[in-house]
């Protein structure tokens, strides 16, 4: 009796909402998590080629990274807006538009992480008869893994937060309860949708983390990988 009178009462806290709506929030948290996941694994898959680029030609750093930064300046109203002439009201317009959001973030800590690599390492793998490929794929990137995680997870976290803002079109996962629970002043269902949001966030960034932890093994105490060996080798 005292949870259904938290509703009535329309209390922020209210276990009553989440025994009935359990199946209301699970659906907004799986559109949610989906719209995420796809949003930066595209968003990583454009940003990769992208990044590689801009490091082969110098010339086209300036306007990658110009671009990226400018697409990334634009409001998320207002980008969402653009894109619904092109996609229609359909989740296509957000995922496109978080695609864009992340790439500023993504090109650059790939960037970063490639040019971290000493050149030492870069010349014993050469040495060793390492092709351009096998070269970036076995020393390079394993070496820039740290700078492209934490890129990745700064752009997951800040995909979570702005995924709610696709409620404007009706594909905002648990943004859609937020927005619906401020028109009608529904305490508990904001509350909830925004610590759900918050926890999923969270636990992006610890599951990216753990990814990070299995693939740099060369970081751990008493384990040396092969593009471990490598720099170490040059530098010594």
């Amino acid at each position: 009796m005292a949870d259904q009178n938290c509703l009535i009462a329309n209390d922020w806290i209210c276990g009553e909402y989440v025994r009935t709506r359990g199946q209301e929030l699970t659906d907004a948290t799986l559109q949610h998590v989906g719209i995420t996941l796809a949003s930066v694994v595209i968003g990583l898959l454009v940003a990769f080629p992208l990044a590689l680029l801009a490091r082969r030609w110098r010339g086209v750093a300036g306007p990658v990274l110009g671009a990226t930064t400018i697409l990334y300046t634009v409001p998320s109203l207002a980008m969402f807006s653009l894109l619904v002439p092109v996609f229609g009201l359909s989740v296509a317009v957000v995922v496109t538009g978080l695609v864009l959001y992340s790439l500023t973030i993504l090109v650059r800590n790939i960037l970063t992480g490639l040019a971290s690599v000493p050149e030492e390492a870069r010349e014993a793998a050469r040495g060793m008869g390492y092709g351009p490929l096998r070269l970036l794929f076995a020393v390079e990137l394993p070496l820039a893994v740290p700078a492209v995680m934490a890129g990745l997870r700064i752009a997951t976290v800040s995909t979570v937060s702005l995924t709610t803002v696709g409620a404007i079109i009706g594909y905002g996962g648990l943004g859609n309860l937020i927005y619906e629970g401020m028109r009608s002043y529904f305490k508990a269902q904001v509350l909830t949708a925004s610590v759900l949001c918050v926890v999923l966030a969270i636990a992006a960034d610890l599951g990216l983390l753990l990814v990070q932890w299995l693939l740099t093994p060369w970081a751990r105490p008493k384990r040396r990988t092969k593009a471990r060996r490598f720099a170490e080798k040059a530098v010594a």
